[in-house]
């Protein structure tokens, strides 16, 4: 290009457009029983991708009335390098409970509990 006299620019513009929507499913890592007769799901996370991220806030959406809480092998982790934003700081945005490591005794035991909790 540039031997053919053109001004080159590479990867300087960004073209927006839509991924065709497409039906998919959720396998949750853990599935308990909550003392009010309900249950919740638990996500067990080391490496939390954006794909998750973003798979989570459409199951949220589209199924608000799921529990759905995480537990983190490092709760503190950055999103992505140099992120200001950790997986904690990401959950506590966005309304989803959390704990450090293990799953916390008082979700176990509770009744709806809900408070982040760190081990």
């Amino acid at each position: 290009m540039e031997d053919a006299g053109l001004a080159v620019s590479y990867e300087e513009e960004k073209i927006p457009f839509v991924w065709p929507e497409r039906d998919a499913t959720y396998l949750p890592d853990f599935k308990l029983p909550s003392n009010d007769g309900g249950f919740f799901y638990i996500e067990a996370k080391g490496i939390w991708a954006v794909e998750d991220r973003q798979k989570h806030l459409l199951i949220r959406e589209q199924h608000p009335e799921l529990d759905i809480r995480f537990v983190f092998s490092n709760q503190n982790a950055k999103l992505y390098k140099n992120s200001p934003t950790s997986y904690a700081q990401w959950c506590e945005k966005h309304g989803f409970l959390y704990a450090h490591k293990a799953i916390p005794d008082s979700w176990l035991h509770s009744q709806g509990e809900t408070n982040n909790e760190s081990n």
